[in-house]
């Protein structure tokens, strides 16, 4: 029986070809050299990456056999999961490979803050002995900040909990009693700026998040606060940040992670009261090893048809024709849910009604999680771990079908209760020969507004003249609006607002709308293809 070919094309740990065993024909190429890589595909059932291979549609184009794409670490960028998808390849990656190495270069650069460790060393070597110039902290009886609960957030605090510290978090989306077990007070994050001595960061780069550390934090922190960023570029604001260090506003930071990589020129690199490094969060030979191993293991099972814990487009299993155009609706649904939802959810309901609920939906509610996660979580979302992220926050989830739907021929909905008890719901479905996706419910308003890249939803007492003023000053600031509909409870009451826009709208407009509409909510939500 000829054994299926799996090709390495950059250089992984011996561990990984152990791990792949007899059973496969294992072949090796220079997968940065384009024309090397292009000419060994064909035949290919299995290809091995990190990341300076490009996995795009034009390698797909000439892999006819291929069954999977494994990337031996976390990252993405280098493959397009689309072109993979409708190619009906797998694609895997090792999501928690590196999740302790980056929790222990947090720490690092922690102690690295606190004892002037670089700034020592350097001078040592060039011959110095200043030892008064290098006068450190404790971080015993500090409070330290944790930006961030997810995995490699609770990696970090149960480090930090042996330091004698008060550990504080801020993360939304962790309910306080999964946050008490791991030992941190839930906060504000104005009030996490104000009261940390330390703080470090352990969220996605998102919209929301890019920036989110700006001028206005950091003139609100304590003048010892020592910061730390190892997990996105951007979500400090890079130009605060210089402006913090430089003007002493703040005692000093650590940074693995630049919005530009490599950072050149940046002003960044030239202060006394920062540490720098070149992106190390996965570097270490244990994550190497770990990456190349899990992507082998998935790999084996791909290539036996057996379910993939860490595939990110494939949920495993056949899919009915009929249910498949509703993942991506799903996936973005949940994008749009999660952007309504202002704290820590306990419960997720998915509810599939119409004539697809006649057949197995599981992967809807997948799709829907995957959606909410995307948005919260620093890791890579797959169908698989995605549950797995609820039930560490507490979150009970539940899947609802009903062959019945009045008004669609299909619609799904996401519902929601939050930790105070309020509930928050959207619903959309897919309209017309062309399949067109639509936002048709929120929060129990009917809507029928197309999915788009930035959305904003309103809420505010009906009254006339509030269009005008949205619009005027959206209009003022350039921010063209693509699609409106607007939807009350009776007259009078409570009326909500879809806008779907051509861009993003800053967060200070958005503010001084909100403002001038009395809006009770004021909700900007971006969704993008996953």
């Amino acid at each position: 029986m000829t054994k299926p070919v799996v090709l390495i094309a950059e250089e992984l740990s011996p561990a990984t070809v152990e791990a792949l065993g007899p059973d496969f024909d294992i072949r090796h190429t220079d997968g940065a050299n384009r024309a090397e890589l292009l000419a060994a595909l064909p035949g290919v059932h299995a290809v091995l990456v990190r990341s300076a291979t490009h996995m795009d549609s034009e390698a797909l184009s000439v892999a006819k056999d291929l069954k999977v794409i494994a990337r031996a670490g976390v990252g993405l960028d280098n493959v397009d999961i689309k072109a993979a998808t409708e190619a009906g390849v797998m694609v895997v990656n090792a999501p928690t490979s590196n999740v302790v190495s980056a929790a222990e270069l947090a720490v690092g650069h922690l102690l690295s803050l606190a004892r002037h460790i670089p700034r020592a060393h350097a001078s040592l070597s060039a011959g110095e002995w200043k030892r008064g110039s290098f006068t450190g902290v404790e971080l015993f009886e500090k409070t330290i900040g944790i930006i961030g609960l997810g995995r490699i957030g609770a990696l970090v605090a149960e480090r930090l909990s042996g330091f004698g510290a008060t550990l504080i978090g801020f993360d939304p989306y962790v309910q306080p009693a999964r946050a008490s077990q791991m030992g941190v007070t839930l906060t504000t994050l104005e009030d996490l700026m104000a009261q940390s001595d330390f703080i470090t960061i352990h969220i996605p780069k998102t919209p929301e998040t890019t920036g989110m550390i700006g001028v206005e934090q950091f003139k609100s922190a304590k003048p010892n606060l020592r910061i730390v960023n190892a997990s996105r570029g951007g979500i400090i604001d890079e130009d605060a940040l210089v402006e913090a260090l430089s003007k002493n506003w703040i005692a000093g930071a650590g940074i693995d992670v630049f919005v530009n990589e490599p950072p050149t020129g940046s002003p960044l690199l030239g202060l006394p009261n920062i540490v720098v490094t070149p992106h190390l969060g996965a570097s270490t030979d244990e994550a190497q090893e770990k990456a190349g191993i899990a992507v082998a293991k998935s790999v084996k099972l791909a290539l036996e048809g057996e379910l993939v814990p860490d595939a990110v487009n494939v949920a495993g299993g056949i899919i009915d024709p009929t249910v498949r155009p509703g993942i991506p609706l799903m996936e973005k649904l949940g994008q749009v849910f999660v952007g309504l939802c202002p704290s820590a959810l306990s419960s997720i309901d998915v509810e599939v009604r119409g004539e697809i609920a006649a057949h197995d939906v599981t992967v809807l509610k997948l799709a829907a999680l995957k959606g909410i996660f995307s948005r919260i979580v620093s890791e890579q979302v797959s169908y698989v771990n995605a549950p797995l992220m609820a039930e560490a926050r507490g979150m009970e989830v539940t899947l609802t079908k009903d062959e019945t739907s009045n008004d669609y021929r299909n619609l799904l909905t996401i519902r929601g209760v939050l930790a105070d008890g309020s509930v928050v719901s959207a619903s959309a479905t897919l309209t017309g020969a062309k399949q067109t996706q639509k936002l048709v419910g929120i929060n129990g308003y009917e809507v029928e507004v197309p999915l788009a890249s930035h959305h904003i939803v309103m809420m505010y007492e009906d009254r006339p003249g509030i269009v005008a003023v949205y619009g005027k000053a959206f209009g003022d600031a350039s921010i063209n609006i693509a699609g409106m509909q607007i939807a009350r409870d009776t007259r009078g009451g409570q009326a909500l607002s879809v806008l779907t826009v051509d861009s993003r709208v800053p967060d200070e407009l958005l503010a001084e709308v909100a403002a001038a509409i009395s809006a009770t909510t004021m909700a900007p939500i971006d969704v993008i293809d996953l």
